[in-house]
């Protein structure tokens, strides 16, 4: 059973920082990556990380500030996100892929998902 949880959301001051983690089970994948989605708005993309040779993609509105990394061998992706805003605040969700290729940045091509944790910034 594939299996991804999500954790270190919460709740941060505008200008501050948090770090998400996300641990896959079950499978291996070809890449991970993390969504966010604000009540209201579309599931949107914010980074993801492909295994084989280490090619990373941000989403503009967040480069510069976030930075996602991982561990192929453990399984395991991360977001770290710094000098974060109000407009940041949604659900994160971990997501994994196994499409070859470049890495994708649509939602469609990601076949498991986590529960998603909340990030609110405060301004």
């Amino acid at each position: 059973q594939v299996r991804l949880v999500e954790s270190g959301g919460g709740l941060v001051q505008a200008g501050g920082s948090l770090r998400l983690s996300c641990a896959a089970s079950g499978r291996t994948f070809n890449g991970m990556g993390w969504f966010r989605q604000a009540p209201g708005k579309e599931r949107e993309f914010v980074a993801a990380i492909k295994w084989s040779g280490g090619t990373r993609v941000h989403a503009d509105s967040v480069k510069g500030r976030f930075i996602i990394s991982g561990d192929s061998v453990k399984n395991t992706v991360y977001l770290q996100m710094n000098s974060l805003k109000s407009e940041d605040t949604a659900v994160y969700y971990c997501a994994a892929t196994n499409r070859w290729g470049p890495l994708s940045q649509s939602p469609a091509d990601f076949g498991s998902w986590g529960q998603g944790t909340q990030v609110t910034v405060s301004s």
